[in-house]
């Protein structure tokens, strides 16, 4: 009779911490999806209210959602302990020795953090950012205190760890340089080819808001074996250089061949010695 009586009560408490357990991890889900819906709304209207760059409203809401993250974590391990009756100073104070003895192995990690604090203080790089950055080129997906993840152009997703990052080269500050050189043969009129690429440069300015700012023919670049190169330099919005330069270099190439000015190639000449018997 007792030991039914002691069975009875050990499946009730078992029941009784599984409910609370359930209930814990119920009421974590049920927090994190409400504090990030509100951690978002603030940072919409923040950005609405202050006009802040949308770049740098996405990098302060990511890394406000993973604090919030690791802070409710912490909290979920603390509740989750108390449950199964454990104490949880002892344990803090036991972490805390155990993290004093880690600390010492641990200094990349709390130079990835220093050096990440100082990137978000002085806004050296946001989200949606073109950026180099310990060799990697690419564009910002989220910057966090101890990584930064940056997109490249293949499609790769970088995780550099904070410390890495000794020289960022943010490309998406002001304007974007669009460059392009074009060859013409030794034979064509210099003049005449400048004042053709000209026309098509005023031409696709008036037709793409983008460009910024010419572009225009600064004149004859080099001397190469078999050609002339002119440069064609103007400014457009960050992001929009490639594809200005892309409808550059197809337009500068329908007006030359439109007006018979040739785009050199190169060419084989074979001499076929024969020696008389």
């Amino acid at each position: 009779m007792l030991g039914m009586t002691l069975g009875s009560a050990l499946l009730a408490a078992i029941v009784k911490g599984l409910l609370k357990i359930l209930l814990l991890i119920i009421g974590f889900f049920i927090v994190r999806t409400i504090g990030k819906n509100v951690i978002i709304r603030t940072f919409s209207r923040m950005q609405e209210q202050k006009n802040m760059h949308p770049g740098r409203v996405q990098t302060l809401m990511k890394l406000s959602i993973n604090v919030f993250s690791y802070v409710l974590l912490f909290i979920f391990i603390t509740i989750l302990i108390g449950i199964f009756g454990l104490e949880i100073a002892p344990i803090i104070a036991g972490a805390g020795i155990v993290g004093l003895a880690v600390g010492f192995g641990a200094q990349g990690l709390v130079s990835d953090i220093v050096t990440g604090f100082f990137i978000l203080l002085e806004k050296q790089v946001d989200v949606e950012d073109y950026v180099s950055a310990a060799g990697i080129d690419g564009v910002v997906e989220e910057v966090g205190l101890r990584t930064t993840q940056i997109r490249g152009f293949d499609g790769t997703l970088h995780f550099i760890p904070n410390r890495e990052i000794s020289t960022v080269n943010n490309h998406s500050r002001g304007n974007m340089r669009a460059m392009v050189d074009i060859s013409i043969s030794y034979d064509d009129n210099i003049d005449e080819a400048v004042q053709v690429l000209q026309n098509v440069c005023d031409q696709l300015a008036s037709e793409e808001p983008a460009i910024k700012e010419g572009p225009d023919v600064l004149g004859v670049q080099g001397f190469g074996d078999s050609d002339v190169v002119i440069r064609i330099l103007g400014k457009t919005e960050n992001m929009e250089q490639w594809g200005i330069e892309r409808k550059l270099r197809k337009a500068c190439k329908e007006a030359l061949d439109k007006n018979g000015i040739k785009i050199p190639y190169p060419h084989q000449v074979y001499v076929d010695k024969r020696q008389e018997a």
